[in-house]
């Protein structure tokens, strides 16, 4: 199998980045179509006609299938491409990633996208979904609490021990992103979340995919 014919339609946005930086990390390379989010193209046809759900990105496979969101795009890849591999060459780490993917996307991440989308992008998105902008303040909390949980149960370089996964590229580029759009600070109190950041930052992978990032 390989991703010839493949398409992967990409806009701005923290989840459009992290799946570019995985296959940076890959080193496969699958050629982009390039959608204007801020404009709502990704809401209207024909990009609604291929992904009902109007979600960045979505890759488009030689055969017309269309694989959207970003941890099944990643799955996929790493079928077809097993190494090196992020998200497990074992049924131990595979399980090991998927549940840190679980905890860095409930603990931190829906908390943090919806709060930049119900306080900061409330002009873009509050007629796009239901939006509750008094929840901000309480949705900043929780991904602060979020990333004191991550910070506490870290036990090595890397989310999940001594191997940089798919949980790690994922909380790269939302933190990345908080920042960036001043949605949160970095929490002084943290000392291990900090250190690994700016190891994540430091990957050739990080600058390669900062392009639409924000």
């Amino acid at each position: 199998m390989s991703f010839d014919g493949a398409t992967l339609y990409v806009s701005v946005g923290p989840n459009p980045r992290l799946v570019r930086m995985f296959l940076a990390e890959k080193g496969v390379t699958i050629p982009e179509q390039v959608i204007d989010l801020r404009g709502g193209e990704n809401r209207r046809a024909p990009y609604l006609e291929m992904n009902p759900g109007g979600q960045m990105p979505a890759l488009r496979l030689a055969s017309g299938q269309v694989i959207a969101e970003t941890v099944p795009i990643c799955e996929y890849v790493e079928d077809v491409a097993p190494e090196p591999a992020f998200i497990g060459p074992t049924s131990e780490e595979r399980a090991e990633t998927r549940m840190w993917v679980r905890r860095v996307e409930q603990l931190y991440v829906r908390p943090m996208i919806d709060a930049y989308r119900y306080g900061h992008a409330l002009a873009l998105f509050g007629e796009r979904m239901r939006c509750i902008p008094e929840a901000t303040p309480e949705l900043k909390s929780l991904a602060r609490d979020g990333e004191a949980w991550i910070e506490t149960n870290m036990v090595g370089p890397f989310l999940a021990g001594d191997r940089m996964s798919l949980a790690d590229i994922i909380m790269y580029c939302m933190m990345d992103f908080a920042e960036q759009r001043e949605v949160l600070t970095r929490d002084p109190s943290l000392v291990k979340l900090p250190e690994w950041f700016d190891r994540m930052a430091a990957r050739p992978s990080a600058e390669s995919s900062r392009a639409l990032a924000y």
